[in-house]
């Protein structure tokens, strides 16, 4: 588990700081930096096309570069970005800083992807990507401690340099781990030299014929819009919704730490499901949990926000981790790479999509009471959509087991 540890924590300083910190601090930073509602609208809106121009040009020129030496370059772009938020003063400069950082969390997932997929135990290879995700929720959790006993003491620059702090940690920690794994040097030439059929790469045509065209492509890809349709409307808007039920604001503050304890427990057990008892199961059990959990929430948001909280937290952070190594079991860890990164521009587009659609509706109506009904349908119809792969996978698995049976010598 050590591969899943190191890489648990690129996703604590890709996405746990990259993308959530500023969430985070951004109310102490507008009290010292000029932020106008344009500059936090520009910094939503481009860190997300960021997150997904990320995820494009990895799917297209990440073998050219390699994944080892992606794994350095983002870990040490991540740090030095979240360093220079700390010194900055030009809400524009930021803003880049911000985009450069999404850029860079989306080409690290990639990455990790790859890496595990190509030199991680294939019997383990969803529980070591599931484990490498639940980093992200770590780092959401520990976004807290910071706001609770750095920040007020320090003040919030301390708290992007304490990130970055991380960020050095962590480019340590992937140099040893690369060299180990014969990545780096001149061993990793050698390794290449000797495997070139199984890193080849598609090529963009190729790659999208093969996520239309071959199914499980193609569900995951579903699967991933689906899942940010739901969730990422549910996340951003739900302290807003809860506020227009006039509910107690650390009703907000609990359920998102319910996201985040649900999400370390989720991303260590999840894969081991998938491993064990087969990834379909893992996807059923996790999307059943979190449509029970929005289910709940919708006939009492006071009494169950924080059971919707923990359905949120078993779906969201293992998923990544289920579906990258699902698509390991079938194509090559480069393939599983560019695939999977498609999959993160279907999340994100699934992620616009909903909010989109939840903005229109609070505009509309100004109230989000029907909103919350069309994510709960949706996480319903992924329900559906999982059980429907869970029952084929396991009537194709009988239709085997009677062949094999009525083949058999009659003795």
């Amino acid at each position: 588990m050590h591969m899943a540890l190191v890489f648990g924590m690129n996703q604590f300083i890709s996405h746990g700081f990259g993308v959530f910190l500023f969430a985070s601090l951004a109310p102490l930073m507008r009290e010292e930096i000029a932020f106008t509602n344009w500059h936090i609208a520009a910094i939503g809106a481009l860190s997300q096309l960021a997150y997904l121009a990320g995820a494009l040009l990895i799917s297209t020129f990440g073998e050219r570069i390699g994944s080892a030496r992606l794994a350095m370059l983002t870990a040490t772009n991540i740090t030095v970005m979240l360093f220079s938020i700390s010194v900055l003063t030009d809400p524009l400069l930021i803003l880049i800083a911000l985009a450069l950082l999404s850029a860079s969390a989306s080409i690290s997932w990639s990455t990790i992807i790859e890496i595990i997929s190509r030199c991680g135990p294939l019997e383990k290879c969803s529980t070591y990507l599931s484990a490498a995700a639940s980093g992200t929720a770590w780092g959401c959790s520990f976004n807290g401690l910071l706001l609770l006993f750095i920040v007020p003491q320090l003040g919030w620059r301390a708290g992007w340099q304490i990130a970055a702090a991380f960020g050095i940690c962590v480019i340590i920690a992937n140099w040893f781990l690369l060299k180990k794994l014969g990545l780096i040097g001149a061993v990793a030439h050698q390794i290449a030299a000797e495997t070139p059929v199984a890193r080849s790469s598609l090529s963009l045509s190729a790659l999208m014929k093969t996520v239309a065209f071959e199914p499980l492509a193609r569900f995951t890809c579903l699967i991933c819009f689906s899942v940010c349709f739901s969730t990422i409307p549910f996340a951003n808007w739900m302290n807003i919704y809860l506020t227009e039920l006039e509910l107690p604001s650390e009703l907000g503050g609990y359920t998102w730490t319910a996201i985040g304890l649900s999400g370390m427990l989720a991303g260590l057990t999840i894969g081991r499901l998938a491993d064990r008892f087969g990834h379909h199961f893992a996807l059923l059990l996790i999307c059943s949990l979190f449509a029970l959990g929005l289910m709940t929430f919708l006939f009492d948001q006071k009494s169950y926000a924080l059971i919707a909280g923990i359905g949120y937290g078993i779906m969201y952070f293992p998923i990544w981790g289920i579906v990258s190594g699902w698509l390991s079991k079938v194509y090559s860890s480069t393939v599983t790479m560019q695939i999977s990164s498609v999959c993160m521009i279907t999340a994100g587009l699934g992620g616009a999509s909903g909010n989109l659609i939840v903005g229109w509706i609070r505009e509309s109506t100004g109230t989000l009471d029907a909103a919350y009904w069309v994510l709960t349908a949706n996480a319903i119809v992924l329900v559906c959509m999982a059980l429907g792969a869970f029952l084929r996978r396991n009537s194709a698995a009988t239709a085997i087991h009677t062949e094999t049976q009525n083949t058999q010598p009659m003795s």
